[in-house]
């Protein structure tokens, strides 16, 4: 079992890697370990668990802006912006439990070295379009810091894109800064009934194509419908397609009606009002429905949203085959058997032909160590990810391997 390092400071976290270094002993970057089952399994002689680095050292509720340290809960600064009435915009999952975790065990740091976003992406953007500023320890073992406290921050590079989906292999983050936004005032959702894939598909389309603002746009097979603990999906008898309304109390309400009006022709309608809606949402945001099926390897697979039901198309008939539909068509969750591979193969096949890219979320580790998680790099790609990892940690000793072999 791997030693772990628990800094309890900035300073602490850059003198025990500036020892990895000196040593050249791999290291382990974790918050509370909840996203260790996500990218490749590491095996490293030590691990540095900067879960102390916690605490909210600037919260402007005006200026719309927090700093916290990356070890920071997520449902600690949530609870916090909910009292301002006021929440991360995009909507960062929580996926703790599809990999056996607690459900609220992320930190802020893991949220944005894995870029994670949820269904609202397709109005918000995704985690790192709200991420300010870092201050953190290199591979090196140097402190640096980047960005600050508004957007229009110019000084020097751009680090913060970079470090967002790194998956802590450039860079063991500290403390981030990040963007907040007031919560909707009202939030509603308009249920379409017993569309397939591509009449749910037109659905969102025409939906995301009109004046009307919609902030979420998911289809759910009756499988998946019938697992959701939101009365209208799970007793609607077969396929739901749901298009989110977010703002003020009248403008959402007459949206929605003019969205039902522009969509009546595809089939039955309903709506959600406030708590059913939210619970639906956060049911979407963090693949719910595949919490019940912990023995199928999951892929997340993002591609052009008029391409999701062809990929569905494509993939049917793998063992196991299970999938829903987010951002419109555009993320598609595909949940298999994991076999030897989890299918990996005709996954890659089938996103070559159809375009995008696919990442194994959930398996076994003896699996995610012998397939690639992430989608494949070509040459020019390979060679540029490798530059920027020897000019950040030169020695190899941070998460090495996380997202690809020798990386």
């Amino acid at each position: 079992m791997a030693e772990t390092l628990k800094p309890e400071t900035a300073e602490q976290a850059c003198e025990a890697v500036a020892w990895a270094v000196a040593e050249e002993s791999p290291l382990e970057i974790l918050g509370q370990g909840s996203k260790r089952g996500y990218g490749r399994p590491l095996q490293t002689p030590h691990a540095l668990d900067l879960s102390a680095l916690t605490g909210v050292s600037l919260y402007e509720a005006e200026e719309l802006v927090t700093t916290a340290g990356a070890g920071t809960p997520m449902a600690e600064l949530e609870a916090m912006l909910a009292e301002q009435n006021q929440a991360f915009a995009f909507e960062p999952p929580d996926f703790a439990p599809l990999w056996g975790g607690e459900a609220g065990s992320g930190t802020i740091g893991g949220v944005i070295a894995t870029n994670l976003s949820g269904p609202r992406r397709i109005k918000a953007g995704a985690a790192r379009d709200h991420f300010l500023g870092i201050e953190g320890v290199s591979g090196r073992g140097e402190l640096f810091k980047s960005g600050g406290r508004v957007v229009k921050n110019v000084t020097g590079y751009d680090l913060c894109k970079l470090m967002a989906g790194s998956f802590g292999t450039l860079a063991a983050m500290t403390t981030v800064t990040v963007k907040v936004l007031p919560a909707a005032e009202k939030t509603r959702s308009v249920l379409l009934f017993g569309l397939d894939d591509t009449a749910g598909l037109e659905a969102m389309t025409r939906a995301l194509g009109s004046p009307f603002e919609v902030s979420g746009a998911a289809h759910l097979p009756t499988w998946a419908a019938a697992t959701s603990g939101v009365g209208y999906v799970q007793k609607a008898g077969g396929a739901v397609t749901a298009l989110r309304v977010e703002g003020p109390g009248p403008s959402v309400e007459y949206r929605c009606a003019a969205l039902r009006k522009l969509l009546a022709g595809l089939g039955d309608t309903e709506e959600l009002h406030s708590k059913n809606s939210a619970d639906f949402w956060k049911e979407v945001r963090d693949a719910a429905p595949f919490h019940g099926l912990g023995d199928k390897a999951l892929w997340r697979i993002s591609t052009a949203p008029q391409n999701g039901p062809k990929l569905a198309s494509a993939l049917e008939g793998l063992p196991g085959a299970a999938w829903l539909y987010d951002w419109a068509g555009g993320l598609l969750w595909l949940a298999v058997d994991p076999g030897e591979s989890a299918s990996a193969r005709e996954v890659r096949d089938a996103v070559a032909v159809h375009g995008g890219h696919a990442t194994l979320l959930r398996a076994p580790d003896a699996l995610r160590g012998g397939v690639e998680v992430f989608q494949p790099l070509d040459e020019a790609k390979a060679a540029l990810t490798k530059r920027i990892k020897d000019g950040f940690d030169p020695r190899g000793v941070i998460n090495r391997g996380r997202m690809y072999e020798g990386l």
